[in-house]
């Protein structure tokens, strides 16, 4: 093929594509034979006929095994030095460990790019990027694979930073600058699974079962200055997330090690935005007890556009009218108001009724949660729009695309993978595989 592409009869153009392609496929051609020669110049790391195994036991050697490497210029073959631990019943290849390609054929660089592919796009279309833009050919089982071991390396990573500083074995990172005001917000969405993961659990669905599973997503970003007109601006590329399908209260002590990463104990404000859920309130409670807990205003008016069409119907303009007055006592922060016109409404059916119930019982419960107007006076956000938007990127874009269907394990390992990425700690993850 490169013959062809640079053999051309005089005044015929060049075509650049074709000889870019074939400088990249003899570059990768050379880098493969050079690579080859480095690795197993060193007689497959040879380290005498005897080595302790890792575990106190002893291991001997067994000779020369060849491992077949799929590299980022292509596949090489690896001399490596095999040793059997009779105790251990299992082999000990030095020179995997020090090449880290213990138990894959796959090198360092690509797990890399498998990995960042399978974060952003599923497998089949991570496979077709890693061989248009990087000349490797990969299935899409492979990526998935590595992605989700990826994934869940991080997540060994950050289950020890958090349980650490759930113990207080953490001394926090002190900050030479503190954070004006720190923001922690939080939902949940539903992941599609297969059926397994939701055997005993109620669904929404006619039949009442359970398609889906919640994965709870935190996002912690700051906030320095308002604009002219006392809005305040998040500031720039601040917003980190954590996530996972899990219990509120794993998931609060993962949300909380997050925040002091950040610079908690350095904040000079805390405030907790959250649709009104009660494991959002729980999880501030315990782990933020002094924070400013709000509301998100959004969902807050929700309730009340459901109290009135439950009332005055969906058809009726009514409930619009209704809706309105109560909307502007919302926005203003007068709670009282807004509960004296709900227990006015005297509804006629149950569902009516019940409906009013639940939102007066709701209003009382986060009064102090929906006082808007001293929180704009303030400088703060009213709206949970920030983890809102980051559970359709880091969740819906990658996680519910059509005819998905996920295990909990696997899912997880994705999202972990993903809020690493997301969060711009790709790179540091990497930096920190390579000093371990």
């Amino acid at each position: 093929m490169v013959e062809r592409v640079f053999r051309r009869e005089k005044g015929e153009p060049i075509d650049l594509e074709a000889v870019e392609k074939a400088l990249r496929e003899m570059g990768q051609r050379l880098g493969a034979r050079v690579l080859e020669k480095v690795l197993n110049a060193d007689g497959g790391l040879y380290q005498g006929s005897r080595i302790n195994c890792r575990k106190g036991h002893e291991a001997r050697y067994g000779g020369q095994r060849q491992k077949q490497l799929v590299t980022v210029v292509g596949r090489v073959k690896v001399a490596r030095a095999y040793y059997h631990c009779g105790d251990c019943r299992t082999g000990v290849v030095p020179k995997d460990i020090e090449l880290d390609i213990v138990g894959t054929s796959f090198s360092p660089g690509v797990k890399r790019m498998m990995g960042f592919v399978g974060g952003r796009e599923p497998f089949d279309d991570g496979r077709n990027s890693l061989k248009e833009l990087a000349g490797i050919e990969l299935s899409a089982k492979a990526v998935e694979r590595t992605a989700e071991a990826i994934g869940e390396e991080i997540e060994q990573i950050t289950r020890h930073e958090v349980e650490s500083t759930a113990s207080c074995k953490v001394v926090p990172f002190e900050r030479k600058q503190s954070v004006a005001t720190m923001y922690v917000a939080m939902d949940g969405t539903g992941v599609p699974v297969v059926a397994r993961e939701t055997q005993g659990r109620k669904g929404k669905g006619e039949d009442g079962r359970a398609r889906t599973r919640e994965a709870k997503l935190g996002c912690v970003f700051t906030q320095t200055l308002v604009d002219t007109d006392g809005n305040p601006i998040r500031d720039e590329r601040s917003t980190t997330y954590v996530g996972g399908i899990e219990e509120a209260s794993q998931f609060g002590k993962r949300i909380y090690a997050e925040a002091v990463r950040r610079g908690l104990n350095q904040a000079m404000r805390v405030v907790i935005l959250g649709d009104g859920a009660p494991w959002i309130w729980g999880i501030a409670d315990m782990h933020f007890p002094r924070a400013i807990q709000i509301v998100d205003l959004y969902h807050a008016l929700e309730r009340l556009a459901e109290v009135g069409k439950s009332v005055y119907g969906t058809d009726s303009s009514k409930w619009k009218e209704w809706a309105e007055p109560p909307g502007e006592d919302l926005k203003r922060g007068d709670i009282e108001s807004v509960l004296r016109r709900l227990k006015r409404l005297r509804p006629r059916g149950i569902e009516g009724k019940k409906s009013v119930q639940t939102a007066i019982d709701y209003f009382q419960a986060n009064r102090e949660r929906m006082r808007y107007g001293k929180f704009r006076e303030a400088g703060l956000f009213i709206g949970s729009g920030v983890v809102e938007a980051g559970c359709k990127t880091v969740i819906g874009k990658r996680l519910k695309q059509s005819g998905m269907w996920w295990t909990v394990r696997g899912a997880n390992a994705i999202l972990w993978l993903r809020c690493c990425l997301l969060s711009g700690r790709w790179e540091d993850h990497w930096e920190a595989r390579r000093a371990g």
